[in-house]
This record gives structure tokens, sequence and C-alpha cells, in this order.
């Protein structure tokens, strides 16, 4: 006999049940030590990504490949990526977070001390394809991991530390690697990587947790696991709940991946100017992730969610507006993403928890199922919206604006979603 699924729209608010007490040896970790031990995990990725991009000419001589094939080991990196952080998830919920979390980060240093010693270039996209199936445990998981342990404003208030720390990494992993590179090898940059993994691996096995008791997990079959994910995908909720953090995402996204276009075509801006853009973006994610930080518990998720979309709708329209009026010019044509991240930082905690209070009792799967969500979406602006857009600043400012509108609508309808069925629960038979 398998449990009994939870239903689709549980009632609120849910309370986590309480962990197992960790090892004797195993010192407790404070809030702060969780957040930035999951931040560091979640690193993994922009680590593995941005911080080899400048020693793209370095391998491609080194390597004697052509510029295609170096970059087809970013490609086939996203793509294990995006196919296995649909699986993190639910193999935390049958075996525990702590287990993955090992196992995982174990694969990566592997694939990546592979990478450091790649003698060809199809060696490299080999190691590259074993840091891709592993490096999105740490975001998955640590969601669950935060949900586990806390409810309400304390999960909040954990959630947006973990964004404010793990913002760092887009800004300092590319400034890094160019460093690197310039006065090592790239090599190095892999065996820098090799070193960061097993520090953290270290530091996992001695004080990370187990959140998830065995009495609570789930079976491992593919029969039961198919139901669950049958059960969050048929779920209108969730469709709407994710669509909310996969747009904003997908806003921010098409500005970084238009950057090799929109900077150089249209601000006049050479490739040591790329900060233009990003350290606005940057600043709005921290910034923002602090403010959420300090509102959680002092006013509701709701309306914390309702002065973020005020602020990054705003900060849409402006940039459409104003990109009506004038020709493209710095720095009024990137500082509005200071705001749209600012509040995109803001709604990002709250709709997270509120996805995965959904299914409480298959929350890895649940945020499984939201990353794989962001990741494809993410996908399609890079692949297709991006490249169609990127020819006109305005262009892409709409195509911010619709994405903002486009989550707005479904946290809206998210809201008379549930709205709806409150009251057909209390209507009398």
């Amino acid at each position: 006999m398998f449990p009994t699924p939870t239903p689709n729209i549980p009632a609120d608010p849910v309370t986590p049940v309480p962990p197992p007490p960790p090892p004797s040896h195993m010192a407790p970790l404070s809030g702060v030590a969780l957040a930035t031990m999951l931040a560091l995990l979640a690193m993994l990725g922009p680590f593995s990504i941005d911080t080899y991009l400048p020693a793209f000419p370095a391998i491609q001589a080194s390597l004697n490949a052509s510029a295609i094939e170096v970059q087809q080991s970013l490609t086939v990196y996203m793509l294990a990526f995006a196919g296995m952080v649909l699986w993190h998830g639910a193999l935390s919920d049958s075996f525990g977070r702590r287990n993955l979390i090992l196992i995982s980060l174990a694969l990566f240093a592997i694939g990546t001390l592979g990478c450091a010693a790649a003698s060809t270039v199809h060696y490299l996209w080999a190691f590259r394809v074993l840091q891709g199936v592993s490096a999105g445990a740490g975001v998955v998981v640590g969601r669950a991991i935060i949900r586990d342990l806390y409810s309400d404003a304390p999960a909040a208030r954990l959630l947006s530390m973990v964004t404010m720390i793990f913002s760092i990494a887009p800004a300092i992993a590319p400034i890094m690697g160019g460093w690197i590179v310039k006065l090592l090898d790239w090599r190095a940059i892999f065996l820098f990587l090799f070193a960061y993994t097993l520090i953290l691996l270290w530091f996992c096995y001695k004080r990370l947790p187990e959140t998830l008791p065995p009495h609570l997990r789930q079976p491992f079959n593919p029969h039961y696991i198919a139901r669950n994910y049958r059960q969050i995908l048929s779920a209108p909720l969730f469709h709407m709940k994710a669509g909310v953090t996969a747009f904003n995402f997908a806003g921010l996204f098409l500005y970084i991946t238009a950057a090799p276009v929109m900077l150089p075509r249209h601000l006049h801006l050479g490739p040591d100017q790329f900060g233009w853009l990003f350290i606005p973006a940057v600043s709005g994610i921290f910034l923002g992730a602090l403010a959420a930080n300090r509102l959680a518990g002092s006013i509701t998720l709701v309306r914390q969610i309702g002065i973020g979309f005020a602020l990054l709708l705003g900060a849409a329209v402006c940039n459409v507006g104003y990109h009506l009026l004038f020709a493209p010019s710095l720095p009024w044509s990137v500082a509005p993403l200071f705001f749209y991240t600012f509040g995109m930082s803001l709604v990002t905690p709250g709709a997270t928890m509120l996805a995965m209070d959904l299914f409480p009792h298959i929350r890895g799967t649940v945020a499984s199922c939201q990353s794989f969500a962001q990741t494809l979406l993410g996908a399609l602006v890079a692949g297709v919206i991006a490249p169609f857009l990127s020819h006109s600043v305005l262009w892409l400012a709409a195509g911010q604006l619709a994405c903002a509108a486009i989550s707005l609508a479904l946290w809206t309808a998210s809201r008379l979603f549930r709205e709806r069925w409150r009251k057909d629960v209390a209507a009398p038979f």
C-alpha cells in the first residue's frame, strides 16, 4: 500500500514535522550557518558556468578544438543539469536530503577533477556532463531542507538569506575566472572548483543534519514516483505558483542572455564593461533579499509579494516608457534592472514556499519541478526569445514587461483559484 497523497490544496499554514536530532558528534547549525551552507552549495551552478567562460580561447588553443566544440562543453553541461534537476528532489524524498547532497558533491568533485585533467575536448564534454548531473542538487534539496525545518516567517527569512548570499556568485565568478586564467592556466579554474567542492563536502559531512526522517521517506519505485509527478503536474495551482518565479526570472534572464549583443551594439560597451548590466542586477537581488529577510514576520507573505510586484512591474513599465521616448543610453537603459531584481527578490521566497506547501509530503519532488520549470523557460528565453528581441532595447524592455505581466496574472489567478476552492469546500451539500 502506498501512503495516501496529500490533496492539491492543503490547509494553511503547513507545520513541518520536526526532524530527527543530529548525531551526538554534530553540533546543531544556526540559521545563518545553515543559510550560508545552502548558499555555498547553490553556488556550484554559477561557478561551474561563469568561472570558465573567460577561459574559452585558452581551452580552444590547449585542446586543439574549435570554438563551437568548446561552446558545446557548456551546452552538454546545461542539458545534463536541466535533465537531472527534475530528479534530485525525488531522490532526496526517498533516500534523505543529507545522503543526496554528499553523493552529489562527491560526483561533482570527480567531474571537476576530470575537467582539469582532460586531454581532448571530448573528455571535457564527458566530465562536464558529470558536473551537470550533480551541480543542481544544492539548489533543489536546499529548498526542501529549509521547508523541512522551518515554516512561515522563519522559512521566508532563511530563503531570502540564501538568495542574498548566493547572489554574490554570478558577480564574482567571471572576474575570478578571468584572473585565474590570466595568472595561471585554464585548468587551474577547475582545480579551484575541485578544492572548493572538497571543502564543501567535508563541511556538509561534519555539519549538515538529515532533515527527513526515515519514516517520512517515500518509496523509490517507478509507479510511486510517476504518481507523485502526475499529482504535482496535474495541479493547476502548482503551475500558477511555479510560473510566478519562473517568469519573473525569465524577465531578468532575457537581459543576461542578450547582453553580448545589447551592450556592444546598442550601448557601445566593451567586454570589460559588462558590469554596467550585472552590477545593478546583482545589487538589486542582494538588497531585495536583504529587505525580504527584514520584512519576514512583520508583514504577510501576500503583502510582501504585492510590494515586490509593484516594484518590478513599475521598473518594467518605466523601462518601456523611456525607450519609447529616448535612444538607449547609460545609465538609464540598465538602471531599471536594479528595481526589477529588487522586486523579484521580494516575490521569490513567498512564492517558492507557497508552491512547496501544496505537497508537504514530497517537498523535494516539488522543488525539482519548480527548478525544472525555471530552467526550461530559461532555455527557451536564451535560445529563442532573446535572439529574436536583442536587435532592439525597446523590444527587450517590452519582453521583460510581458514576463512580469504574465507572472502577475499567474499570481492573481492562483489567489482566485484558492478562494473559489475554499468557498466550494465550505458550501453545504
